[in-house]
């Protein structure tokens, strides 16, 4: 019986440096650099996904709430949204609850 021989199987080399995600599903990033028409993609999108690196760089599949569907683009144009006290970069919950705080108790009307 002939055994294989090991060395000559053709392998992939692995690359030491290999791309790492920065972000993690669910989380919140906004779009940057690269895009003609700004004003149609700016807002809130959310990590759905992540995808194999596209050259140097890991891809994501990211989606909007006021889109129906998803768009796939590349870690060097995402850019990490932290919840600010202005509401900037806040998304319209966090906004609308102010960032889960508790409603404060108003008076009666009575």
């Amino acid at each position: 019986m002939n055994a294989p021989n090991i060395s000559r199987r053709a392998t992939r080399p692995i690359r030491p440096e290999a791309a790492t995600h920065l972000y993690a599903v669910g989380q919140a990033v906004r779009l940057t650099g690269g895009f003609t028409e700004r004003s149609k993609i700016a807002g809130v999108y959310h990590i759905t996904g992540t995808l194999p690196p596209r050259g140097d760089f890991p891809q994501y599949r990211i989606r909007n709430d006021d889109e129906l569907y998803e768009r796939v683009t590349t870690q060097d144009n995402l850019q990490p949204v932290s919840a600010s006290s202005d509401g900037e970069g806040a998304t319209l919950i966090e906004r609308t609850f102010r960032h889960g705080q508790g409603a404060e108790a108003r008076p009666s009307r009575d």
